[in-house]
């Protein structure tokens, strides 16, 4: 299976998303990209070439179809380019799966600045090298293996 990453990003910042795809095609081109309805749509059209798989609309539950695969280990980044200065109605979708890339230790590029830093990264191409890649099961035995009364 070839390396997955994620893509979603709110209503005001879809097109940024899609010209900076554009630009760092080549980064791209031999990724599957998964990314939420109408974030997905906008980069199909933008970058035809490039695998795109397109989930529900985020708000209907495309992001929490992108966290279930972080969680699943179908993932090995996210790029979620957010909108500070608009509310967002699913801000808890939004949380909750900025959460799960933190839990699961998968990199988060929340704006164009640190995607430009995430891609290039020599963890990017190979992110077996990474400094915190353990699984995550290891970093949370205590937990899981937790007594309930």
């Amino acid at each position: 299976m070839s390396k997955a990453v994620a893509m979603v990003a709110h209503d005001r910042m879809k097109t940024e998303l899609a010209e900076w795809v554009v630009k760092n095609r080549l980064q791209f081109k031999d990724l599957r990209i998964v990314a939420t309805g109408t974030t997905g749509k906008l980069l199909a059209e933008h970058a035809p070439e490039l695998d795109i798989t397109c989930l529900k609309s985020g708000p209907l539950g495309g992001d929490q179809q992108i966290g279930a695969m972080i969680a699943e280990g179908q993932l090995e980044a996210l790029f979620f380019f957010q909108d500070p200065m608009t509310p967002q109605p699913h801000d808890s979708d939004i949380r909750a799966l900025a959460r799960l890339a933190q839990v699961y230790d998968i990199p988060m590029a929340g704006n164009p600045s640190t995607a430009n830093y995430m891609i290039t990264s020599p963890y990017f191409d190979n992110p077996e090298l990474a400094p915190g890649a353990d699984p995550v099961d290891h970093q949370f035995q205590d937990y899981l293996a937790r007594k309930i009364d």
